[in-house]
């Protein structure tokens, strides 16, 4: 007799021992064999919204667990994601290849998570929806994509705070022609970033980490409990914290050229320099839905992204040739036509 896991015999319902997944409709547990609901059970003394601090001066004390899980490896793009439940694939959610079961998974715990609010269903809606909005697709793009793979998994995000002290030098132009010049510029700002987020996984593409941005809500955080993933692949926490402020720190140097920009309003900025010092710094481990459609066309993989949470969707999609076409030639029609109109007119 096969022994199960702690987390399988927690999902198991109590009225007829079936397999239980996690509804995104229902927000509860769901059984696949009886049908019956079963309300998510959170310790209100756990608090998901909980921040940890990080000193990058001193020893950090978090340390990655062992624990049952099997992870299951792409063989494709290296991806490593955990099963739970029901919810066993032989394809990679990230780049649909295929996944080899691997040995137990050492991660750090992940200690909050916003649960799935799209349905499989919903998303595929909003991936067609997405795709019929697109100029000069193919008139069976959204055919194709309503045959394609769905993969619902959770990825692994970071929030960072920090307050970053900012001492900045540039240069900017006036004036056009003999009248320009250049103008050199310094001061200083204080900046504080409050829940950044920043993926925690380099399979987290732009396009993943753009459609979740924009819908993240911390008071949508909820407590990680196994059940909420039953159904769902995830990959879990493998980067340390200063791994992943490490990987982040292209985009924190964007944002603090952008807010340096508006602290010296002035238009045509060609150069931009600074220095920051950085403190305060607090972060979060958690875990945010997805749903991935994966197709093909003209045997070009592709994909459309939909965020689990409220359905902001991205992604990749062809250009029909025929309607480029048919567009370019009706754009030099109507440039001949107003050329002619302008002529007639005697406006030259």
């Amino acid at each position: 007799m096969t022994q199960l896991s702690a987390t399988q015999r927690d999902l198991l319902c109590p009225f007829c021992a079936g397999q239980c997944v996690f509804s995104p409709a229902a927000g509860a547990l769901v059984c696949e064999s009886c049908g019956e609901g079963h309300a998510i059970i959170v310790d209100p003394a756990h608090d998901p919204t909980r921040e940890f601090h990080y000193d990058p001066e001193t020893p950090h004390t978090e340390q990655p667990v062992l624990t049952e899980d099997r992870v299951h490896q792409c063989e494709t793009c290296g991806g490593a994601v955990v099963f739970t439940g029901p919810a066993l694939s032989d394809r990679c959610g990230y780049c649909d290849g295929p996944v080899v079961l691997g040995g137990r998974d050492e991660r750090f715990q992940a200690l909050g998570l916003i649960p799935f609010r799209l349905t499989e269903a919903e998303a595929q809606t909003r991936a067609i929806d997405w795709v019929r909005r697109r100029l000069a697709a193919p008139t069976d793009l959204a055919d194709t994509v309503s045959r394609a793979r769905v993969a619902g998994f959770y990825v692994p995000f970071f929030t960072f705070d920090s307050h970053e002290a900012v001492d900045y030098w540039a240069r900017y132009r006036t004036g056009s022609g003999d009248k320009a010049r250049t103008h050199s510029v310094k001061g200083s700002m204080s900046i504080v970033f409050d829940d950044l987020l920043a993926p925690a996984s380099p399979h987290i593409t732009p396009m993943i980490r753009d459609g979740i941005l924009h819908d993240f809500n911390p008071e949508d955080l909820r407590p990680y409990i196994p059940a909420y993933l039953s159904g769902f692949a995830a990959e879990q926490h493998h980067l340390s914290v200063s791994e992943g402020l490490a990987a982040n720190e292209a985009d924190k140097r964007l944002l603090i050229r952008n807010r340096i920009k508006t602290h010296i309003n002035k238009s045509r900025i060609i150069d931009i320099g600074y220095k920051t010092h950085t403190s305060g710094i607090h972060y979060r481990r958690i875990l945010l839905p997805v749903w991935i459609l994966h197709y093909s066309y003209n045997n070009t993989a592709m994909k459309v992204v939909v965020c689990g949470m409220r359905g902001r969707t991205f992604g990749e999609r062809p250009f029909s040739p025929f309607k480029l076409a048919g567009y370019s030639a009706a754009i030099s029609a109507l440039a001949i036509v107003f050329g002619w109109v302008w002529g007639a007119a005697g406006w030259f």
